[in-house]
């Protein structure tokens, strides 16, 4: 799928955890449902980092173009040091290592960690980095018509704010989790969601998605998982944009509304 709408199923699907999380027991205060969404949305362009025409490869300047160089190289490495004999022969890293659960678990658990470990700045630059991406994805008109600069400014301002709304009493720092010391620990969960949300998506397409890497299915190891092959489409195809958009915003309406114990 295309960045919006990766971005879009991935706020939907924070959305439908809070509408989860409300019927449990454990209802999110709504900053956490607001951040979720928004951290969520951007995660969800992420696993692309392994391509240097997607959106957040370009969404960082120079420092994110590096960064794909990078993941792209060491995700062809590691498929070619893991592939197995019914796994085709390929020229480089997309859609492989970063479009697995393993990855997505890693990547929420290394954020977790992070956050708890590294303070107010380490909160403040996972928020930014996050709110890049999900104005990127969600707002990828306005965003398309600006400049980095502008965006980059956007996003500081938001996640400076929304880090002084968390860190009151009350607002979600310790949400779900509420040992000492456990304040944020909850940033990694949006994060691991958004990975697995954008494979779910891929897996719709045309090439499928090997999410279940590094489990071997029959002779391959990068099985690409997917709906039967006459149910799938092209990125970006009028499937995309014309039904699975409208269904992911009235779906996380529908879920923002129910974690807000408004139905």
């Amino acid at each position: 799928m295309m960045g919006p709408a990766h971005s879009l199923s991935g706020a939907a699907a924070w959305l439908g955890v809070g509408a989860a999380a409300a019927a449990a027991g454990h209802t999110m205060p709504w900053p956490v449902l607001l951040v979720g969404a928004l951290i969520c949305a951007g995660a969800a362009l992420a696993p692309d980092l392994d391509h240097k025409a997607a959106t957040i490869s370009r969404a960082f300047g120079p420092v994110s173009r590096g960064l794909c160089e990078i993941v792209d190289k060491l995700s062809y490495a590691v498929y070619k040091a893991t592939r197995k004999q019914g796994d085709p022969r390929r020229s480089g890293g997309h859609r492989t290592l970063t479009h697995t659960w393993l990855w997505a678990v890693l990547i929420g658990g290394g954020t977790s960690v992070l956050a708890i470990t590294g303070g107010r700045w380490a909160v403040l630059g996972i928020l930014f980095v996050h709110m890049v991406l999900a104005i990127e994805g969600l707002l990828w008109r306005a965003a398309r018509g600006s400049t980095d600069i502008l965006v980059w400014l956007l996003a500081g301002t938001s996640a400076w704010i929304l880090a002084d709304i968390l860190s009151k009493p009350g607002n979600g720092a310790d949400w779900l989790f509420t040992a000492p010391g456990q304040e944020y620990l909850w940033l990694g969960l949006p994060i691991v969601l958004g990975a697995l949300v954008h494979d779910i998506g891929d897996a719709l397409t045309v090439s499928g998605c090997p999410i279940l890497w590094p489990i071997p299915i029959g002779r391959k190891r990068w099985y690409p998982l997917g709906p039967p092959k006459f149910m799938r489409f092209r990125a970006g195809s009028w499937v995309e944009l014309k039904v699975l958009m409208p269904v992911f915003m009235l779906l996380g309406g529908v879920g923002c509304a129910a974690a807000l114990n408004y139905i």
